[in-house]
């Protein structure tokens, strides 16, 4: 069943509507802002990752598609369109940049073809597919981007959603396989560890009162996402401390959100 035939379900708390919550959105509903105040109460420091991740996603596309000459991109798991989306950060760059966005929750969809508006000179396509569905998204995809030529694969936040027992790294290494040398990964993802009790406490609640459900890795785990890559500076490292812009006297905080970005040789 596409998305579009899909029921906006507003008693069950969605990820995508509880981080537009914490980034100060309003599409949302009181399902949704109920578990997100009961995830802050928990892990306080949750709507700084939430930042720290949009943040990441400006400075790598940023990065692409300024000094490496990134000129298509394939975002899966697009979440509700806030401010900095991908099209708009790359086409800021380069007028010219082509992005396909990919999402399977139909508020998403909705609001993805009312909102998503590029420039003339580039191209924006929404495809309503599951991370899962990787031919669905390929052969989708493959209307809008040339597949020849070097395309920034955009993963942010998204393959927490797969569990251990769907081969969460087969599929993107399929992702990654279809694509040409030169391309890039951008991957975001939550971490576990022992002094992170608060974290594992507010996946604990999320597993129980939202959907989907959640997978947590650690660092080693996360980097095999990354295998047969070559990671750039500096590597696997909390969002907020990949390429801070301009570069902080101090580090900045550590969030529970870890991010890197890789090119395929």
């Amino acid at each position: 069943m596409g998305s579009a035939e899909k029921k906006i379900d507003v008693d069950v708390a969605h990820t995508a509507r509880i981080w537009n919550y914490w980034l100060g959105g309003r599409d949302n509903y009181p399902v949704d802002r109920r578990a997100g105040d009961e995830i802050r109460a928990i892990h306080p420091g949750i709507g700084d990752y939430a930042q720290a991740d949009r943040d990441f996603l400006d400075r790598s596309v940023t990065y692409l598609a300024g000094e490496v000459g990134i000129r298509q991109f394939l975002d899966i798991g697009t979440g509700l369109p806030t401010a900095g989306n991908t099209h708009e950060v790359a086409q800021r760059i380069a007028p010219d940049a082509r992005v396909v966005y990919v999402d399977n929750d139909p508020l998403v969809l909705v609001h993805a073809r009312a909102l998503l508006r590029g420039t003339s000179e580039g191209a924006i396509d929404y495809v309503d597919a599951d991370l899962r569905d990787v031919d669905t998204i390929l052969a989708a995809a493959a209307r809008t981007l040339d597949f020849t030529r070097p395309v920034g694969l955009v993963l942010l936040g998204v393959v927490i959603f797969l569990g251990d027992d769907e081969d969460p790294y087969g599929i993107v290494r399929r992702l990654l396989d279809a694509l040409p040398a030169g391309s890039h990964l951008v991957l975001s993802h939550t971490v576990t560890g022992p002094a992170m009790p608060d974290v594992d406490a507010a996946v604990a609640y999320w597993n129980q009162h939202g959907t989907p459900h959640l997978t947590q890795r650690t660092p080693d785990r996360i980097a095999a996402f990354f295998e047969g890559l070559d990671l750039l500076d500096p590597g696997i490292v909390p969002c907020s401390r990949w390429r801070p812009n301009p570069p902080p006297r101090t580090p900045p905080a550590e969030v529970a959100m870890y991010g890197a970005v890789a090119r395929k040789p």
